[in-house]
């Protein structure tokens, strides 16, 4: 656990005790601070309450003699309306900050040179920060990884020197983040996400910016105009990271799945990612290529680059290979809750028998209609299952399948008719899950479940 001193003595209120909250309520606490926190879930007050954190309702609180506002960066801080403790935080002149803030404080008062590495965009940060990760852990260095992906920050052992924190970082987590400077500054790709939350495409790119533009060192994915456009503001040391033919100025490139360091005249290539199954299609080689212009800054060779990323397990529900029956591959892909996930996963293939829906997004699947020549068959699951079915109507041969187990049983008899060499049962719903399942990991065990309950092909 890292302790929150520089609150120390003073009174801090929190809001949001989930799993980060709890942690930093507990960060707070063993920091000296006198805590109070306050959650809208009462069996989340009550919990807290037994591990020793002084509980309140906020709204009977004297907020003037609060020294900040900790915030769960789940709660809205400014859409689609401010949630009512940062209006009374506001209206006491107080800070309003995350647990990120509470570890960028602490780095800054014991361990300034601790090196930092802080990963956003829209997509691919998970796989790009566990990517980073374990490159340098392979690589023998000591790292902690979490925020907005496995461990609460505050729950990471403290900075130090010798110590890398690799850290993903949400644009709720980055506006909670005022003095946020990490050593290696990570911005991967903007598409719209969470407008509802920011307002506007602009104010959503301007939070992602905050994090690259205090960076000792920015990495920056420039295959969209946001992203270009922030780096070409970029005044301090910048790589830019290219995925296509041609680079976009000297920087990292990613070449029909070649990882190329163009850094140098000539350009040098790094790392052959075919073959890697966790590093399959062309959005993945932007991850590696971003993980090789990071982990070169911290200095793993080229040469290791190249041996150990080729051991890199990947993430579960994120194009994870979950099974081979015969000649059949199985694929797991239920964190693409929305289709700009899924356009990724389809680009991937050539011979796919999909299966889809769910809780539907706004727009649906249409945009996925260039990739529909690739699609052998779908099968469609739950609520959505009527849209998809008119979008695909005459491009597309479907099923209404309906529940995830009829769909994989008939994916994987079909697939193995086939005469393709090596069909994909894909699932990548482009939907959310809570129509039948508690969460896209809920879906994602449940389909690799029965994967492995197949008769072996």
């Amino acid at each position: 656990m890292i302790r929150s001193t520089t609150f120390a003595g003073r009174a801090v209120a929190l809001f949001g005790l989930g799993g980060s909250g709890l942690a930093t309520a507990l960060s707070l606490r063993e920091g000296g601070a006198r805590v109070t926190a306050c959650d809208d879930d009462p069996a989340r007050m009550r919990a807290a309450a037994e591990q020793g954190i002084p509980v309140a309702d906020l709204r009977a609180a004297d907020w003037s003699g609060f020294a900040a506002l900790v915030l769960s960066p789940g709660v809205p801080l400014t859409h689609p309306a401010p949630h009512w403790t940062v209006e009374r935080a506001r209206a006491a002149g107080i800070d309003i900050i995350g647990d990120i803030e509470l570890f960028c404080r602490e780095r800054a008062a014991t361990a300034p040179g601790a090196p930092f590495v802080a990963i956003t965009g829209t997509n691919g940060k998970s796989t790009t920060t566990a990517l980073i990760a374990h490159l340098l852990r392979a690589a023998g260095r000591d790292v902690r990884m979490g925020g907005n992906i496995g461990t609460a920050i505050l729950s990471l052992a403290p900075p130090a020197p010798e110590r890398i924190h690799v850290i993903e970082m949400s644009s709720f987590q980055i506006d909670l983040t005022p003095s946020l400077a990490p050593s290696v500054g990570v911005l991967m790709n903007l598409t719209p996400d969470h407008l509802d939350r920011h307002g506007d495409m602009a104010s959503y790119a301007a939070i992602k910016e905050r994090l690259v533009a205090g960076a000792g060192h920015a990495v920056i994915g420039v295959d969209d105009d946001w992203c270009r456009a922030i780096a070409d503001r970029r005044r301090g040391p910048l790589t830019r990271v290219h995925v296509g033919e041609a680079g976009d100025g000297p920087g990292i490139l990613a070449r029909r799945g070649i990882v190329v360091d163009g850094r140098s005249e000539p350009a040098r290539p790094v790392a052959d990612l075919a073959g890697i199954p966790s590093l399959r299609g062309a959005h993945n080689w932007q991850n590696a290529a971003i993980a090789y212009a990071v982990t070169s800054r911290l200095g793993v060779t080229p040469e290791t680059f190249a041996e150990l990323i080729a051991g890199f397990p990947g993430l579960p529900h994120r194009m994870e290979e979950v099974g081979r029956r015969g000649r059949v591959l199985f694929v797991n892909d239920s964190k693409a809750t929305n289709a700009d996930s899924t356009e990724k996963a389809l680009s991937a293939f050539r011979h796919v028998h999909w299966i889809l829906g769910g809780k539907a997004k706004e727009g649906g699947i249409a945009a996925l209609a260039p990739y529909f020549p690739r699609v052998a068959h779908a099968y469609l699951i739950g609520a959505a299952t009527e849209t998809f079915a008119a979008t695909l109507d005459g491009h597309v041969p479907y099923t209404r399948s309906g529940t995830l187990a009829e769909a994989t049983a008939q994916a994987a008899a079909a697939a193995a008719r086939s005469n393709d060499p090596e069909p994909v049962v894909l699932l990548s719903p482009a939907c959310a899950s809570y129509d039948q399942f508690r969460s896209f990991e809920d879906r994602g065990d449940r389909f690799r479940a029965l994967v492995q309950a197949l008769p072996e092909g």
